[in-house]
């Protein structure tokens, strides 16, 4: 089964992992052969993420002593904008340079924020409120999504309106 549960977990775990490569990483080609990919995966995560997974939460999820479906939605599509505008400064700056460091070392505890929150939050929420034949659908659409941008091609990074994407999706 393809649970969108367990493929959000994945690249959770993913994401952590190339984080930490880069704090082995040593000289200009070695970050940049970490921090490419994980740059492009950061924004293609959070696209998928809003592509698949919080339309569904925002249909599907049910109202818990954590928050609603709408506040973890809200919460997340911030948390998006502050990992992209981060990957984006970094962007700007020379690989191994002091504002470079700065720009991924705030896209690293953005994005740590956003994972740990989420899994405390919006994924137990949706597992709760969901059955496993929708998050398998959601799972194949994840795949699907992913097929279709390779290497995250195609995919923007530019911020959305949290309130606009909410109305746009519930």
């Amino acid at each position: 089964m393809a649970d969108i549960i367990d493929l959000i977990y994945a690249d959770h775990d993913w994401l952590r992992r190339q984080f930490f490569r880069l704090d082995d990483a040593k000289g200009v080609a070695e970050l940049t052969a970490v921090w490419e990919p994980l740059a492009r995966r950061l924004d293609t995560h959070a696209e998928a993420e809003e592509t698949v997974f919080y339309p569904a939460l925002l249909k599907h999820g049910g109202e818990t002593e954590e928050g609603d479906p709408e506040d973890e939605t809200e919460d997340a599509i911030t948390d998006h904008n502050e990992i992209r505008d981060a990957v984006r400064e970094a962007g700007k700056h020379d690989v191994g340079s002091d504002e470079w460091y700065e720009a991924v070392g705030k896209a690293r505890s953005e994005n740590g924020e956003h994972l740990d929150e989420e899994e405390r939050e919006a994924l137990p929420d949706f597992i709760k409120s969901s059955t496993l034949e929708l998050r398998h659908e959601l799972g194949m659409q994840w795949l699907q999504f992913y097929a279709a941008h390779p290497a995250g091609e195609g995919v923007s990074d530019e911020d959305k309106d949290a309130e606009e994407y909410i109305k746009a999706n519930s």
